[in-house]
């Protein structure tokens, strides 16, 4: 089996680059970045290449749509005149929605608001309304918040604050949060690509356990070596402070308050059930332990 990777430097790309190569896949990359030529005789192309959501909103807005929609579709009309059999779209949960009010299935109504869900949802429905050709596959694939050792991001700066021993000063907000580790990412694709009888579709990929903020805060102190300290500050004041931080282009702003404190519950059942999976193989505060462990390096 010969897979093409777009975005292969990325994060998720060199992980799942990788995996796959150790599974006896052959794997090569292609750059979108410059002039691109579709390669001949593969079996697999995973698109990962795409611009990340920006929460410190310092991106204009066509920029989403020239690269996470624009790009996609360029990809996935010489994919339909070509030779190869599947193609995965690695959108985002955050094109079906920025805020969660239950749990997140395959059946939402998609409704984002940011340029970053709205670009991607777009390029999701293009290549929802092409028509496969026979033998052909199509997977969108729908990750939540992936992590895992290299990665740098919120979980990082979580860290950052409970190691150093600062309180946590958002203990107030009660949440449940859905996680994704790059080795439950990885494993998932490998059993897409190879188990012929899973069908085109949107497939939501998340760990199977939900984790708040404040169980993870205890996560990285027990980690650490430190005591978890919770600060229970009024909800209302640290919203207030949020929106200053918009108007300063502060760490701590609106977007950022959100992505920390929002419950946002992902579930996977579709993809379990598609590869007959009853459990994945690490579970949300194995792999969360991962990946901070990762940070004392």
């Amino acid at each position: 089996m010969k897979i093409i990777l777009t975005g292969a430097t990325g994060f998720v790309g060199q992980n799942l680059s990788t995996f796959l190569q150790n599974n006896d896949l052959e794997v090569k990359s292609l750059s979108l970045r410059e002039e691109w030529v579709y390669p001949q005789n593969l079996n697999v192309i995973i698109h990962l290449a795409g611009k990340a959501h920006d929460t410190s909103n310092f991106s204009d807005d066509e920029s989403y749509f020239k690269i996470n929609r624009d790009l996609t579709i360029q990809l996935f009309d010489q994919f339909l005149t070509s030779e190869t059999k599947d193609f995965f779209y690695f959108s985002s949960v955050k094109a079906a929605a920025d805020t969660v009010d239950g749990i997140l299935d395959e059946n939402f109504e998609a409704n984002p608001q940011t340029p970053y869900g709205k670009s991607k949802l777009e390029a999701e429905n293009y290549l929802l309304h092409q028509k496969l050709p026979s033998g052909k596959r199509l997977f969108i694939i729908r990750p939540c918040m992936i992590h895992g050792p290299g990665n740098k991001g919120n979980l990082n700066l979580l860290y950052k604050v409970v190691e150093k021993g600062i309180p946590w000063p958002l203990a107030s907000f009660e949440n449940k949060r859905s996680f994704l580790s790059i080795d439950n990412l990885n494993f998932l694709i490998l059993k897409m690509l190879q188990n012929e009888e899973v069908s085109s579709g949107i497939y939501n990929l998340a760990d199977d356990q939900d984790v708040s903020t404040n169980e993870l805060v205890k996560i990285i102190a027990h980690i650490s070596g430190k005591k978890a300290k919770l600060w229970n500050i009024n909800t209302s004041l640290i919203i207030a402070i949020a929106k200053f931080g918009d108007l300063l282009k502060l760490p701590l702003n609106s977007e950022r308050l959100k992505k920390l404190t929002e419950s946002y519950v992902v579930s996977n059942a579709k993809i379990k059930s598609a590869l007959e999976l009853d459990k994945l193989p690490v579970s949300a505060k194995e792999g969360l332990g991962k990946t901070i462990k990762s940070f004392q390096n």
